[in-house]
């Protein structure tokens, strides 16, 4: 009879029947979810060994349930690098299914081929162990986990364990790929198809524009000359202009002149008070006040050097104070007792932090009049340091970078110096050992 039916009462069924039967309900593939569960994970053990932990599978509509950990020990490693399957073998004449390993070819990336047939040996891989040459331990760096996943007919899968034999329309989500993906009769098809404009209908055929911008290099058509506007460009960048030129009325730097003479007769002018030389020392104090630097009422006298801070040299026993100006323009006194300070604590400054810093030379930035400007200063660029030392840069009213705490930079390099201190007396304990020995 070429009609066979079951399973009915009083009817004698086959094991191949049910398995038939059973794998039309379910895939063959470890019953668990693809992104956490642990049913049949394989793992690193201890030296050659690795540990296949409990759960429940479908094989070929026969199910296999391990209710503990189970290790397995990998054939020694020979002098080539090889790929090793961990499978469960189901084997209908003994009926049963056991955890086996399917040793690889020495010198081959290929793992061994599985033994998948449709009423004998088959074969489900849960991972693949590389064995490399001469090793004795696997890693958990050496496993690739292989297992299928089952639990519900939309299934969920890696690119490298999708089914291997889908049907057309079977559905599952990809984790590699992130994405729904479908089984079209040839391939694996994403579930939500790509749009573009060429495959929408009923699209219009051409839009108002509205306010916006493109960048110069994505114009077309755009014309390769124009003709110039009222526009500047630095002198450097200035083609087949004249070697010299007819002086007219302008200015130089007084550093710029040559044959300058040596003296002049004085006319009306004014100094600096820095460029002044031969100038007393101290002024007979007269009575006079401040606004915004004393309160209301109160008077401060010459003699007391608050108004000569560049010339007034400390000596002799007294109390002396580094002062700070604030970002409003006030003057403050810079003290360090535990008085004036509250939640103390440690700060870890690795010294790569401070040997990082790069000592630069540049020129100030023009006066806005037009004056002279200092050249080939020495120092530090805070963009820079804040990369790396952020905790000795300020930051201006608007929330720029403005300026270093270049006080704070002997403070920053403790560390440092503290770091070499032990690394030398660690050198000289060595040293002394040796010369011990």
């Amino acid at each position: 009879m070429a009609i066979t039916s079951y399973p009915f009462d009083s009817q004698v069924v086959t094991e191949t029947q049910f398995s038939q039967m059973f794998r039309e309900f379910q895939d063959s593939g470890v019953v668990t979810s693809y992104s956490s569960g642990s049913a049949f994970g394989v793992s690193a053990g201890s030296g050659m060994q690795v540990s296949v932990a409990s759960g429940l599978a479908f094989v070929r509509g026969f199910m296999v349930q391990s209710t503990a950990t189970e290790n397995l020990t990998l054939p020694a490693a020979g002098t080539s690098a090889r790929v090793d399957r961990i499978v469960l073998r189901l084997d209908p004449s003994t009926n049963s299914i056991v955890l086996a390993v399917l040793q690889g070819t020495a010198g081959s990336s290929t793992p061994t081929a599985l033994t998948q047939t449709d009423t004998g040996i088959y074969e489900m891989e849960l991972a693949q162990v590389a064995v490399g040459a001469n090793v004795a331990s696997i890693t958990s760096t050496n496993i690739t986990p292989m297992r299928p996943v089952v639990g519900t007919r939309v299934g969920s899968w890696a690119t490298r364990t999708r089914p291997a034999s889908p049907r057309t329309g079977q559905i599952g989500f990809n984790m590699t790929t992130s994405q729904w993906e479908f089984w079209n009769g040839t391939a694996w098809a994403s579930l939500v198809a790509t749009i573009t404009w060429d495959s929408l209908s009923g699209v219009p055929a051409s839009f108002v524009p509205a306010a916006h911008t493109h960048k110069w290099a994505d114009l077309t058509d755009k014309p390769s000359t124009m003709p110039p506007s009222s526009h500047t460009h630095d002198w450097t960048q200035v083609t087949g202009k004249p070697s010299s030129f007819v002086p007219s009325a302008h200015g130089h730097a007084w550093e710029e002149i040559s044959g300058k003479p040596e003296t002049y007769a004085p006319a009306t002018h004014s100094h600096t008070w820095s460029s002044v030389t031969s100038k007393p020392s101290t002024f007979p104090p007269s009575s006079h006040s401040h606004s915004g630097y004393l309160e209301a009422g109160d008077t401060i006298a010459w003699a007391n050097g608050s108004k000569q801070p560049h010339n007034n040299s400390a000596s002799g026993p007294g109390t002396y104070y580094a002062v700070w100006v604030e970002g409003d323009g006030t003057f403050c006194r810079n003290t360090s007792s535990l008085r004036f300070k509250q939640n103390v604590r440690d700060i870890d400054i690795t010294p790569d932090a401070v040997l990082s810093l790069r000592p630069r030379v540049y020129d100030r930035r023009p006066k806005e009049d037009g004056g002279d400007y200092r050249r080939d200063e020495f120092g530090l660029i805070a963009e820079e340091v804040a990369e790396t030392l952020p905790e000795i840069v300020t930051y201006d009213e608007q929330g720029r970078i403005d300026a270093l705490r270049y006080d704070l930079l002997g403070v920053a390099l403790l560390p440092v110096v503290q770091a070499q201190e032990q690394r030398l007396r660690d050198l000289e304990e060595r040293l002394a050992a040796l010369e011990v020995a």
